[in-house]
């Protein structure tokens, strides 16, 4: 997937800090092989863990809503800023709690001409498989809502790895951004993408789906299945 800036659609505000919109998209070459899947190779892999642990961003220390608000503030110019970026929030139900929340509400997959897939959330983050079925060589974009409370989220990203018969195929990450709490849900679509197309572009192929911030604290986790076929599944 390829993109610019992503902001967010269809909510009442953009993000605080729109970061660059940072995205890996690494799909990596199939090869022609027989081995199966182990449970433990399905979703992730020790080299994985270990590099997102090395990537983990050294922060300063937090501060609640009504600290950052407090500072500075006889600085007019900064309480104006603060003013605008914060909006509506209201300090004094938010202000206290130092760790931000993210609660990722709706996950819809998009086609041209097709009505939507929606994505049940299981609560297990293990959807019954498969999750859902794409038509190769069809366009799509995931389209998903959130909210966030408590504090201000920085650096959410998207992540995305998928296998077919154990062999990763595809990694994808996304920066998102920073977002203030407030009680509408923001939304955010993901750039457009082709599903492969031919005989070894079919079949089913494994996936973990993960919602990340600069502290690398993992808001939802989804490891689950899918198909690519010939033809759209029947509604």
């Amino acid at each position: 997937m390829d993109s610019d800036k992503e902001g967010t659609k269809g909510g009442t505000k953009t993000p605080i800090a729109d970061s660059d919109s940072e995205i890996e998209h690494e799909p990596v070459g199939e090869k022609n092989v027989s081995r199966q899947m182990s449970e433990s190779s399905l979703y992730t892999t020790e080299d994985e863990e270990e590099d997102e642990t090395n990537n983990k961003i050294e922060l300063g220390p937090q501060c609640t809503l009504k600290e950052q608000f407090e500072k500075d503030k006889d600085d007019e110019s900064l309480r104006r800023w603060k003013e605008q970026l914060l909006g509506s929030v209201d300090i004094n139900s938010v202000g206290e709690s130092l760790d931000p929340d993210v609660k990722i509400l709706s996950l819809e997959i998009k086609s041209p001409g097709r009505p939507d897939i929606v994505l049940p959330i299981p609560e297990d983050g293990k959807p019954h498989s498969p999750w859902f079925t794409l038509k190769e060589g069809s366009k799509y974009s995931l389209k998903f809502s959130f909210q966030v409370s408590n504090n201000i989220v920085t650096g959410l990203k998207y992540t995305n790895t998928v296998w077919k018969t154990g062999i990763k195929v595809d990694s994808t990450k996304q920066m998102i951004g920073a977002f203030s709490p407030q009680l509408e849900p923001y939304t955010h679509e993901m750039p457009e993408d082709t599903t492969p197309s031919g005989m070894f572009a079919r079949g089913s192929y494994s996936a973990r789906t993960k919602f990340l911030d600069d502290d690398n604290k993992c808001y939802l986790e989804i490891n689950y299945t899918f198909e690519i076929k010939k033809e759209w599944q029947a509604t």
